[in-house]
This record gives C-alpha cells, sequence and structure tokens, in this order.
C-alpha cells in the first residue's frame, strides 16, 4: 500500500504506516535517563528497534519505542538546521516514533503567517527506495492539478506520468465526480480522495470527466503500478523569427531521470545544436540535488561551470566546517560534468548546450531541487528568463535517513548559489532581475487547454514570443484568448500535489 494520502484541503500529505509504533519491547541496555538540554550521541541508539527487520542486509537490533524516540532526539539534535528552536520533550513520555518525530521541528512561522518547516515527514523505507530509484508508484498515470480546493471545486488533469496514454483523459480535462459523489461541492472527502490517490493496485474508481470542448464522460480507472517518464516531449521548435528553440518537459528529479536528461541533451545538441532552451518545470516539485547539477551543467557547458560551485550546503550552527551527516568536511555541490551512476554507468561524460541564458517555465509546484538549477546557473553569470508564476519556495533539503525500516526527512542544510545567494523561501518572482528572488521574466497563468510542447500553450507561447522580441507578450495576445468551455486559468496557479520527496531537495551520503 502506498504510504501516503493526499488531500484536497492540505498540502502536506498524511504518512498511513510504518513502523516503529505502539508501546512494549525492551532495550538490550538501558537507556540514559532524560534531562532536557543534554544530548547522547544518536549513534548510541541507532538500529535499536521495536521490530527489528530480518535479513543479513540490516543492521537491526532488538529494542524498544524509547530506543527510536532518544536516537530521533539525538539525531534531530544533531544535524536538524534550526535545532535550537526543538521543544525538547522527554521521549519516555510518546508511545509512538511518528509521533514523537512530529514534535521534532521548530514551530516558528514567517513573517507571511506560514510555518518556517513545511517539509518535515517520513515514509516507509522499502517505499522510499522503490519509487526514487525506479519513479514506480500506484496510480492511473495521470497527475491531478488542484486549482480550488474548496467548493466550487476545481480540479483537472495536469499531465500523464507517460507521454503516451491515450487511453486517459487529455491534459485539462475536469474531474466532475468521484463514484457518483461530486468534486465541485460534495464534503465527502474521504471518497473524493480515494477517488483522486487509489493506494492498492487493482483499485477501481468511478469518475465523471468534462473534456475540454465541453463533452461529458464517464470512465471507471483501475489503479496499478505505473512507472513514470521524468523527461517529456523533447524537440525543436522554430519560433516565428526563426530561432531554433529547443524544449524539454522534465517533471521529477527521480533516478530513472539521469539517463533521460542526457538522452535529452544530446538529441537537442545534434547537428547545429539550438539557439535557445525552454526548460519546463512547472510540475517539477523536486528531488535529487545531483541530478539538478548534472542539467545546469549540460545546458551552461564546460566553460561557464569550470571550478565553480553549483550549490553550497550551509548546515547548523553546530557544523560550521564538518558535514554532520557524512562526517567529511564541508565542499560544495560541483557543477557534475559525468554521470554519477543513478541509472546509467558512471563516469560517462555529459553533452552539453553551452547556452549563455535559459527559459525557464515554473509554476507554484515548481520546488526545491528546480529552484536550484534557477539559482545554481543564476550564481554562475547564467541568464534565466523565467514565464509562468512563483516558484514554491524551498531553498532547504536534507539527506534521507533510515531507522528501523522508516526513512526520515529533517531539514539539515541551506542551499546558496556560487554567490551565496539562497534566501527564496517565498520562492522565485518572474518581473524585474533584483539578483536576489527576483527574476527576469513574464507572469503568465497556466493554460489548460492547451497540450504541454503546444507552441499554442500559453507560457511556451509567451517565451517563444521573447525569444523573437525580447520582452513579454501583452495581456492582449491570442495566447490569452484560447478559452474554450472551461473556465480561464485563475492568476495564481493550481498545485499538482506528490508525495513530499518528490516536492524537495535530497542528498545522499556520496553526492
Amino acid at each position: 500500500m502506498d504510504g501516503f494520502r493526499h488531500t484536497l484541503l492540505l498540502s502536506a500529505l498524511a504518512l498511513l504506516c510504518a513502523c516503529g509504533g505502539g508501546g512494549g519491547g525492551g532495550s538490550s541496555t538501558p537507556a540514559p535517563t532524560w534531562q532536557a538540554g543534554q544530548f547522547a550521541d544518536a549513534g548510541q541508539f541507532a538500529n535499536q528497534c521495536l521490530r527489528p527487520r530480518t535479513g543479513s542486509q540490516y543492521p537491526d537490533v532488538a529494542g524498544s519505542v524509547l530506543d527510536e524516540n532518544n536516537w530521533l532526539r539525538s539525531w534531530s539534535h544533531e544535524t536538524y538546521l534550526w535545532y535550537d528552536e526543538i521543544q525538547d520533550r522527554n521521549p519516555a513520555n510518546h508511545d509512538e516514533s511518528l509521533a514523537y518525530f512530529d514534535l521534532l521541528k521548530t514551530e516558528a512561522i514567517t513573517a507571511s503567517g506560514a510555518p518556517k518547516d513545511q517539509f518535515h515527514f517520513a515514509m516507509p523505507s522499502g517505499e522510499w527506495n522503490a519509487q526514487s530509484q525506479s519513479g514506480v508508484a500506484v496510480g492511473y498515470g495521470l497527475q491531478w492539478v488542484i486549482i480550488e480546493s474548496l467548493p466550487p471545486r476545481d480540479v483537472r488533469v495536469a499531465y500523464h506520468d507517460q507521454q503516451d496514454r491515450s487511453d486517459l483523459p487529455p491534459r485539462g480535462t475536469r474531474l466532475l465526480s468521484v463514484d457518483g459523489v461530486s468534486m465541485v461541492s460534495s464534503n465527502d472527502i474521504d471518497t473524493l480522495n480515494a477517488g483522486l490517490y487509489p493506494g492498492e493496485n487493482g483499485e477501481q474508481h468511478r469518475l465523471e470527466f468534462e473534456y475540454p470542448g465541453g463533452t461529458r464522460q464517464t470512465l471507471t480507472l483501475s489503479a496499478g503500478t505505473v512507472t513514470s517518464e521524468p523527461v517529456q516531449r523533447v524537440r525543436v521548435l522554430t519560433s516565428t523569427g526563426g530561432t531554433q528553440v529547443g524544449y524539454m518537459l522534465f517533471n521529477d528529479h527521480i533516478a530513472t531521470a539521469e539517463g533521460a536528461l542526457r538522452d535529452a541533451v544530446a538529441q537537442l545538441s545534434q547537428g547545429n545544436g539550438i539557439d535557445d532552451l525552454v526548460l519546463d518545470l512547472r510540475y517539477n516539485g523536486g528531488g535529487y540535488l545531483a541530478l539538478a547539477s548534472q542539467l545546469a551543467y549540460m545546458i551552461a557547458g564546460p566553460e561557464r561551470t569550470a571550478g565553480q560551485s553549483f550549490e553550497i550546503a550551509r548546515f547548523n550552527d553546530q557544523h560550521p566546517t564538518t558535514n554532520p551527516v557524512t562526517g567529511q568536511p564541508l565542499a560544495p555541490t560541483p557543477f557534475y560534468n559525468t554521470t554519477l551512476g543513478f541509472s546509467v554507468p558512471a563516469n560517462e561524460p555529459l553533452p552539453n548546450l553551452n547556452l549563455s541564458r535559459v527559459f525557464v517555465l515554473t509554476g507554484a509546484t515548481t520546488c526545491s531541487a528546480s529552484e536550484s538549477i534557477i539559482n545554481g546557473l543564476r550564481g554562475i553569470g547564467v541568464e534565466v528568463i523565467q514565464i509562468g508564476n512563483r516558484t514554491c519556495g524551498k531553498p532547504y533539503g536534507f539527506y534521507p535517513t533510515d531507522n528501523c525500516g522508516t526513512t526520515y526527512f529533517t531539514i539539515q542544510f541551506q542551499g546558496v548559489n556560487a554567490q551565496g545567494f539562497g534566501d527564496y523561501p517565498d520562492g522565485f518572482v518572474p518581473g524585474t532581475d533584483d539578483g536576489q528572488a527576483g527574476v527576469r521574466g513574464c507572469q503568465v497563468a497556466d493554460d489548460y487547454d492547451h497540450d504541454l510542447g503546444d507552441v499554442d500553450e500559453a507560457r511556451l507561447s509567451s517565451a517563444l514570443h521573447y525569444i523573437d522580441n525580447g520582452y513579454c507578450p501583452p495581456s492582449t495576445s491570442r495566447h490569452t484568448l484560447h478559452r474554450r468551455s472551461l473556465a480561464a486559468p485563475p492568476a495564481v496557479d493550481g498545485r499538482v500535489h506528490k508525495a513530499p520527496w518528490r516536492e524537495n531537495r535530497i542528498m545522499t551520503p556520496t553526492r
């Protein structure tokens, strides 16, 4: 069963299952008595589990909930970016490790009133390993965009996980009901969520759709194991002015993207190559930071990236010179110019486009590792033109850490570029380039009436206009007038809700 259930009303995803709950169990060695502000080394409690896994590949030994809680407390104190803002609670007073982990974070809020830490989560280690390495998950093969989560709701098809799925409703199709329950007006949230995000292979739901053009149809969709294609619709377009423009839709920084990105750039660099690139990140929530570095290198090329840092991780003030996770001296993430072995053999040279600027299509779901591409390229002087809406604002990241079969994600560092900038908790905003969170570009609402990669799609059309004319198209230009039967997209983007690991900046101990 998928360990997460999305919700219509909240952007966070609730963890449904993981090991480490319940009381009972005995530790092989007595745990130290809790003293507020006094912390033992986390290694003293690691892998001491209430329910140890069996098999030589696991380091687990018999332990207790208290052992697991003590590990979480010490590990959080050692590595959490805002460790001194955690209220120190007695771990012996909590019978469930997941519930205790939820408390081990800052309660501070930002100037806008949002929680300072919105990125604290855990998931079963088996699911983390399967999904992050292969892109396999249970679903219908499509991603929903929730434009309005409260009645009257507006939920539509954003894109397909695989680009050749003509059997599924196309982008922009509106979901009207789930198993007879109105998506637009019903308060039966459980039924709606169950239909949106099925958790079991073979699970079926009757979904009523309104297609672009007004046709209505009810389909019974069956959930299955879907392997997503993170890179899609790679093509070379010719602008009205004759410029050769590459286009690439990049949806997830997962392991399988390494080979796909390499092949996409190789395709775009054939012959005389391209003059400009439009990189569509509007639904890319993030993932592995190293993949962002590889793509940034392939865009900018060897001369611009030589000797430069893609991103520099800043940990908490207990670790000014040493990475608290790896134990190694602090070192920046470089612009990786070879494969790293995520999904193709390591140490193979990467192709490059050698571009001095890139057009990036963004929205509210453009997060974390995707924002690192923008920030990292700007840090070395590559011009970024942002087309779309404000990104989500996640300059933070973490190292997924397993203990007793649960992988924990706690904010451990803030990423800054080669110029030392990384302060964009409210996202990058297209408009005027101020050298910080303001980026040169055009604010353009998402266009659900056209497929991604279609030259008439609003954001891509705006990028092509900018390439030809050097400025944003007027608000009365043709791409704002194609509205058919569906309501025009709002100025504020909807959100494509993904599992949290697909909406963050992920580091591994070796990368």
